[in-house]
């Protein structure tokens, strides 16, 4: 296995996902494949479906090297469910399904029964719930009231925490409702409480006169959908801000243009998207599927440019494998397998971004890379149209193609060809950066089985730093407590240029490279606006405006830090200055002591936790330096303990006094120590973490992943791409 794998050219962390996720196992959970035979299975399977179009078996074999080439080259890779299931039993190989909800109770349930077999074969589902009737509403039938949509959206939650997915992904969901819907205000605050619809990402589907009403300050109307009757108007400014003010608070609901999805939609007479998949870059008809993959754009650079012949060729057997898949899919429900074969739609998106562009020295908010982004965006969906005719014409156009807008002009075999999805996962797997987002970091510390931390390094950086004599170790690590390298002295200016993390980039700068990607993407882009914790709501709402403004289909944003403390500091509006006395200190607690060096010499810091194991109270020793350091260690010690003692969430204590300087830095084997309010920071600090493995495996992943801290192996989480990803072992929150 070790010399198959060593050929693939797999990073270690690779391997480990590969071992955690894909490889098939045995009943007992062994594994019984190496990442060369799973390769093997996929090609295989895929490449078999041409044989249903009159080829050879030694056309089929020719295919079966193409496919199996372009995936252990890592110039592509096809979805997870695809390298999980193909050419196994369970053999669905789709990720994205958009099941229609009715307004009934047998329509309901049978999208709860439809949803519960969707995750149980792999696959991630979307819902609209603008169809149901608003609470309050009568129900004819019985003469009742109906509870309303969110109240519904319970039980499709519940059912998805009761389903495993083939034993190895969890169900992920996306509700969306229409912002002129009665129900709207509840939907948009239905997760202020982040312990209930875990297996939800919302969005508000956005319509142009909703828009418009919000840039002219105007009313507009609630519609029952019942009746198609207005039965209110709100202030639409009003509502807008509600939205901004719970995506600055917890980073959701997130919003879709509706109007703008429709008005790209290829079969409009088959009906109107109302909803997407969970990650929200692919919108479908009612029992639709898609099945995604991803072009690695880091692979497609040569002699520092890009290679567009090796791009073209990549491109072409992409779509050639996506369709493919369509027919060497098992849907897991025959209405779907309809719709699914009728239209055809594949996505080909592109993972790699930000590689490509530090190995052709662009900065990523750069309009030099604005530019590259539509031109790259552009070449991909033309060649693939052009991949698609020659499909068309060798195997017909998709059944419903006289019903679609390329009737007459432009015969496809698919009736959407890219999509830009998340490719958490997969990137791992590829060794690349995900998606079209900037680096996560430049260095990052992963944590291992054993429990030991190893410095994940990017390897273009290390390149670039060895080149010039700067690299060591220590800078790694360093760099490693931040992820960034822009305020670090000794990294030259130029190399700061290139290598950008999330949280280096304007809110601006990310919406305009979403929006120059989307010019050419038939579907949408996943893409996450990382926002500091500083961030207000007034950048929140610059965001949205600017989405629209540019173009999008719709935008997720995250304040960095928002869910960590959302369950801890939730505060009724109500509640009294006797709930915000500090507890009581019992008589007896445990803790530990630990020794920072700082500048006014050896700091003890002791941290003790209550009978929760939650942090309650700092007492601090300044040895023997005396005087005013230790007088004002003590003063902040005293003020710590006040605030954990008051229900203060301790990260926050630790950002306030991270980083402060004095005149005394040190360094020490916790990295560079700036003052004493510094170094408590830092023991506060590598305390919480401790916890967090600590409870790692007591916990459940819903409540771990509020407080940023991955539920399989205590790594941190970072958002992306719409959704919660551990780059230390691959788990993701979303399908």
């Amino acid at each position: 296995m070790d010399k198959k794998t060593q050929q693939l050219e797999l990073t270690p962390n690779a391997i480990e996902v590969l071992k955690r996720r894909y490889l098939k196992k045995d009943e007992e959970g062994r594994i019984i494949e190496t990442p060369e035979e799973l390769f093997q299975r996929v090609a295989k399977a895929i490449a078999e479906i041409d044989a249903n179009y009159g080829k050879s078996e030694r056309e089929v074999n020719k295919t079966k090297e193409d496919f199996y080439e372009l995936m252990t080259s890592l110039k592509f890779l096809p979805n997870s469910p695809t390298l999980m299931n193909a050419g196994t039993s369970l053999g669905q190989l789709s990720a994205c399904f958009v099941l229609p909800v009715e307004d009934s109770m047998e329509g309901i349930f049978d999208a709860v029964k439809y949803a519960a077999i969707i995750h149980k074969s792999g696959g991630g589902t979307g819902f609209s719930f603008s169809r149901l009737r608003p609470k309050g509403d009568v129900v004819g039938s019985t003469k009742g009231i109906s509870s309303g949509p969110v109240s519904f959206m319970s039980v499709f939650d519940a059912a998805t925490e009761a389903v495993k997915q083939g034993g190895r992904r969890r169900g992920a969901n996306m509700g969306v409702l229409r912002v002129d819907h009665p129900d709207i205000l509840e939907f948009i605050t239905c997760k202020d409480d982040l312990t209930k619809f875990t297996n939800f990402n919302i969005s508000v589907a956005l319509t142009e006169e909703f828009m418009k009403a919000v840039i002219n300050d105007e009313d507009y109307d609630l519609v029952n959908p019942r009746t198609g009757q207005p039965v209110k108007r709100l202030k639409a400014k009003e509502v807008f801000d509600l939205i901004v003010h719970q995506a600055w608070k917890n980073g959701e609901p997130g919003i879709v243009f509706l109007d703008r999805i429709n008005a790209a939609n290829p079969t409009p007479e088959l009906g109107q998207i109302e909803a997407t998949n969970p990650c929200g870059e692919q919108p479908l008809l009612p029992y639709e599927s898609c099945n995604l993959g991803s072009i690695n754009l880091a692979k497609m650079v040569k002699n520092d440019s890009i290679d567009w012949e090796l791009l073209k060729d990549t491109i072409w057997k992409a779509i050639h494998f996506l369709d493919n898949v369509i027919d060497a899919n098992k849907y897991p429900i025959p209405i779907i397998e309809k719709m699914t074969k009728a239209n055809r739609k594949i996505g080909l998106g592109v993972m790699g971004w930000a590689d490509m562009l530090i190995q052709l020295r662009i900065p990523y908010n750069s309009k030099e890379a604005l530019n590259l982004a539509e031109e790259l965006m552009k070449f991909i969906l033309e060649e693939g149209r052009a991949a698609s005719q020659a499909l068309a014409k060798e195997r017909g156009t998709f059944p419903n193609y006289e019903k679609s807008i390329y009737y007459g002009k432009l015969p496809l075999r698919n009736a959407t060809i890219t999509t830009i999805a998340p490719t958490g996962t997969l990137s791992i797997i590829a060794g690349c950066s995900s998606g079209i987002e900037p680096l996560f970091a430049v260095c990052f510390t992963r944590n291992v089985m054993d429990g030991t931390r190893l410095v994940e390094v990017n390897p273009y950086f290390k390149r670039e730093m060895q080149k010039i004599g700067l690299w060591s170790d220590s800078l790694a690590e360093k760099i490693a407590e931040t992820g960034s390298i822009q305020e670090i002295s000794e990294i030259p200016e130029e190399v700061k240029r290139i290598f950008l993390t999330a949280h280096d980039i304007t809110p601006s700068e990310h919406i305009r490279m979403q929006a120059a990607f989307q010019r050419y993407v038939d579907n949408a882009v996943s893409k996450t606006v990382n926002l500091p914790n500083y961030a207000t709501e007034d950048d929140v709402r610059e965001v949205y405006l600017l989405a629209y403004r540019l173009g999008c289909k719709g935008v997720t944003v995250y304040r960095d830090g928002s869910r960590q403390g959302q369950v801890i500091q939730k505060v009724k509006s109500d509640v009294s200055s006797e709930a915000l006395k500090p507890r009581k200190r019992p008589e007896v607690l445990k803790g530990v002591t630990r020794l920072m060096k700082t500048g006014c010499g050896n700091l003890y810091v002791t941290i003790n936790r209550d009978e929760k194991n939650k942090l309650f109270e700092v007492f601090t020793n300044i040895g023997k330096a005396g005087g005013c350091a230790a007088s004002q260690a003590e003063a902040i010690g005293r003020l710590i303990s006040l605030a954990l003692r008051s229900g203060i969430e301790p990260q926050q204590i630790v950002k306030q006094l991270k980083g402060i300087s004095c005149h005394s830095p040190v360094w020490s084997s916790n990295g560079k120590i700036t003052s004493c309010s510094d170094a408590i920071a830092k023991a506060i600090e590598a305390e919480l973490k401790n916890l967090e493995i600590y409870n790692s495996e007591k916990n459940t992943s819903a409540n771990l992943v509020h407080y940023g801290a991955c539920p399989e192996c205590g790594g941190s989480l970072s958002f992306e791409e719409g959704c919660f990803v551990c780059h230390s072992c691959g788990f993701t929150k979303c399908s």
